[in-house]
Order: structure tokens, then sequence, then C-alpha cells
């Protein structure tokens, strides 16, 4: 799932750690999500939405898959 975080993120000039101290995960966890290698939980969702006072859908791009 595509995300707009890293942008939100350095919109604010915030680095990675800054923003993983405020959410209380790990910086990996936020490379992760950055990079499109991990999806987020859905408290998780909420948090990142609240801290950047933004709705889930604003900051996740949901694309249904193909289904065959």
């Amino acid at each position: 799932m595509q995300n707009r975080i890293q942008k939100l993120r350095k919109e604010r000039k915030l680095t990675q750690s800054d923003l993983a101290d405020q959410l209380e995960v790990t910086r990996q966890t936020i490379i992760s999500l950055e990079n499109g290698r991990y999806n987020a939980s859905l408290i998780l969702a909420y948090k990142i939405a609240r801290f950047f006072d933004l709705t889930i859908e604003d900051i996740f791009i949901f694309e249904e898959e193909e289904e065959e």
C-alpha cells in the first residue's frame, strides 16, 4: 500500500527518528512504511493520521487488486 508519510514528514521538517518517537515506534518501522515494505496496523494508521491531523484516506493510498 502506498502512502504519503515521507512527504508529510519532510514538509514538517521531521527526521525519521523524530516521527518514530512521536508515534512510539522504531525508526525502522518508519523506514519500512515509507518504502512500502510494511503496511501499518489500523492502530498505527490512526496514530499517524492523528499526528498529521489528516484522515487515514489522506495518508494511505488504497488500490484494490484486480481479481482474475
